[in-house]
């Protein structure tokens, strides 16, 4: 399977939240979108492994991407070395995304630059025809996405680009509420976390929606590259 963008995350809710409203988007408007999960975000304070496997499953298909798989990488102890690079290379190269989408390249939780920095040179080296991979015993052919860009996590970095997400923030939402054990919810009883309070289950609609103010639509997601963002002519911006 072919896909136009792989959204790749530490944990099982990183997508959804980072970029939640982009994949929605461009779900909509005919591109195949695949997530990938590094690890099973079995540290979390809330939930289960098992729990949020389910969880998982749930946003995919609010959100209706074509694939979702997750590496089962340790939580908060996994490394950028060659062992889990090479297993990322092989979905990249498995699923020959022209555009990937990763974590921060700063934030509050560890894993999150960990992964960002893991995934960018996994997608360098994918490029590679001499970094040998295979899948069920079938040799994988080197490919490297056109573009990596990084959503934006709990830290409000700046941005060097903004979606216009009008119209997907609820879907967006839908899809972080899916992962019930870990949000804001009065009747649980699960200890408290950072991403468990109200204001933080209100922040995915009031950060998209300052976002969009600035750039004068109703909501928008931001993401931050490693390289210039073209455009073939000044139609293009909004």
């Amino acid at each position: 399977m072919k896909l136009d963008i792989l959204a790749i995350g530490a944990h099982p809710d990183d997508v959804e939240l980072g970029c939640g409203a982009t994949i929605a988007k461009e779900i909509s408007l005919g591109k195949k979108v695949g997530i990938l999960d590094l690890t099973r975000g079995e540290l979390g304070t809330r939930g289960s492994a098992k729990i949020r496997d389910a969880e998982a499953k749930s946003a995919a298909e609010i959100l209706g991407v074509a694939v979702r798989e997750n590496l089962a990488f340790a939580d908060g102890f996994f490394l950028n070395d060659k062992e889990h690079q090479l297993e990322i290379i092989k979905m990249i190269r498995k699923y020959k995304p022209t555009i990937v989408l990763c974590n921060a390249v700063d934030d509050r939780h560890i894993d999150h630059p960990k992964g960002s920095n893991l995934t960018s040179d996994a997608c360098f080296l994918s490029g590679l025809a001499k970094v040998m991979t295979n899948i069920n015993g079938e040799i994988q052919e080197a490919w490297r996405p056109k573009q990596v860009y990084h959503y934006i996590q709990w830290k409000n970095l700046e941005p060097d680009f903004v979606v216009d997400v009008t119209g997907f923030v609820n879907v967006k939402v839908k899809a972080v509420q899916a992962y019930g054990s870990q949000f804001y919810n009065p009747n649980s009883k699960e200890p408290s976390s950072p991403i468990s309070s109200k204001n933080f289950l209100e922040s995915i609609t009031y950060r998209a929606q300052d976002l969009g103010r600035l750039i004068g639509v109703e909501y928008a997601e931001g993401f931050t590259t490693e390289r210039y963002v073209a455009i073939k002519s000044l139609d293009n911006l909004i």
